[in-house]
């Protein structure tokens, strides 16, 4: 019996495209753009009228003397080094603070609060996890989340879908419009030189618009289904559960607690004042982070080996994350030893320059949604594109906010659909939702987010985001 196609693994991808590319220095044109600083902005940018065909430079196989293709991933690892470390210990800064039950304490009380309130309970845990979502990229943790929204929702008269979406789909919003997540658009930002966190009011407009629409959509659907249960995408699935949770079991909230909150909200402050004042970037970015987690847990009374026990479970669980980066830019590394990346951006300048650059912008849009079904992960995908998405951005008239835009628009909406995501295949087996049925309820949803998300860039390229 045949089985059927299976994705390969994201770093079994990615070192194809690094073969790929190893490959290509033999049999594309080595060439390269004179580099030059951009007197508005002191960033280096590519000189569009400085391109030129040089000598072929291959990138051996192996070698006792050069660097060879087997060295590109230990090379790639070393120049990336800067943002794999911020994402090991923001990873494990967060599961300090996931580690002292603040974030389950505050969604419980949450629940408790709000779960007499009828329908108004959807959008205020849709606005929770959205924040969660812009904020810390909360992505994998929203996984343990799901019981309990699927728990409120059927204490409502809704379903699985509502209980699951009001969680998922919210935090999809957040994670979309990701106007502070480190681990999208702060790795994004920092491959593309632009200043961390810059764009955020543009960010925020997004997260209101996605938020809105998320809102709407799962309202609408369960108005329905309150009026007609027999309407519900998963009836069957309703028919059959005998299985509750005790909102009454979840963790109390503490003081304590409180003052975790508050330590998160003090941190961020500092970080929009570090970042705008004084041009803070990833290393003190990962200072305040890591103080956060620290204080936390010395508030929590968590033991100091229990904390450390926490941060490395925390890295551990990001280091999917974080060591795709290094493995991606390995792709960079042969490119630039091949002197074929700026043939590449030379090419595709060519083939779209004579577009308007609406268009240009949008072509990186489809390219960023097409490859995250491949590459699922944010900050791989981050570190795969934009090396190459960045000067492309600066020949084709379009800002490099604009192109960090549309990889996070890209890799963000399609998250809910796409079948390799490890995240949302994990909570719908939880939710026991199955997958056809999910696509064909969430699909007009991401349609209308990619509809919204094409708008924004038109606008972003329309105002010249910076």
């Amino acid at each position: 019996m045949k089985k059927g196609f299976k994705i390969p693994h994201t770093y079994v991808i990615i070192v194809a495209v690094v073969l790929l590319a190893f490959l290509g220095t033999y049999f594309i044109p080595a060439g390269v753009y004179q580099r030059v600083q951009d007197p508005k902005t002191n960033r280096i940018i590519v000189d569009p009228d400085s391109f030129q065909y040089v000598e072929q430079a291959p990138v051996k196989f192996f070698s006792f003397e050069e660097s060879h293709l087997f060295s590109a991933v230990h090379k790639g690892m070393e120049g990336a080094s800067s943002i794999i470390f911020f994402i090991f210990i923001v990873g494990g800064a967060f599961a300090m603070i996931q580690g002292t039950g603040a974030i389950d304490a505050g969604i419980g009380r949450l629940a408790l609060k709000v779960k007499d309130k009828g329908i108004l309970i959807i959008p205020i845990m849709a606005f929770i996890f959205a924040l969660g979502g812009s904020t810390i990229g909360m992505s994998e943790e929203i996984i343990v989340f799901v019981p309990i929204g699927i728990a409120l929702a059927r204490a409502l008269g809704y379903d699985a879908i509502v209980g699951t979406s009001m969680i998922a789909l919210g935090a999809a919003a957040g994670f979309s419009a990701g106007f502070a997540n480190p681990f999208t658009v702060g790795v994004a930002q920092a491959i593309a030189e632009v200043p961390l966190y810059s764009g955020f009011i543009f960010r925020v407009i997004m997260f209101i618009v996605f938020l809105i629409i998320t809102c709407w959509y799962i309202v609408s659907y369960a108005a329905k289904i309150k009026k007609d249960p027999s309407l519900s995408i998963v009836a069957e699935l309703e028919g059959k559960n005998d299985a509750t949770l005790n909102l009454q079991d979840l963790p109390t909230f503490t003081i304590k607690h409180l003052l975790v909150y508050l330590a998160l909200i003090i941190g961020f402050i500092l970080i929009i004042i570090g970042v705008k004042s004084y041009d803070w970037y990833i290393q003190e970015l990962a200072s305040i982070f890591l103080m956060m987690g620290i204080f936390s847990s010395i508030v929590c009374g968590i033991s100091p080996s229990k904390s450390a026990a926490n941060f490395v479970e925390g890295a551990k669980g990001i280091a999917f994350g974080a060591l795709v980066v290094g493995v991606a830019r390995a792709i960079l590394v042969v490119m630039e030893q091949g002197q074929i990346i700026d043939t590449i951006i030379h090419n595709l300048a060519m083939g779209i320059s004579s577009l308007p650059s609406v268009f240009a912008a949008l072509l990186m849009y489809l390219v960023q949604i097409i490859l995250n079904f491949f590459i699922p992960s944010g900050s791989g995908q981050a570190a795969t594109t934009m090396p190459i998405m960045a000067p492309l951005a600066d020949l084709v008239g379009v800002s490099r906010q604009t192109a960090v835009i549309a990889y996070q628009l890209g890799d963000g909406i399609t998250n809910s659909i796409i079948p390799t995501s490890a995240v949302l295949m994990s909570y719908l087996a939880i939710a026991k939702i199955p997958y056809e049925k999910w696509f064909k309820w969430v699909a007009p949803w991401i349609l209308m987010n990619i509809g919204a998300g094409a708008v924004f860039l038109i606008i972003a390229t329309l105002i010249n985001l910076a």
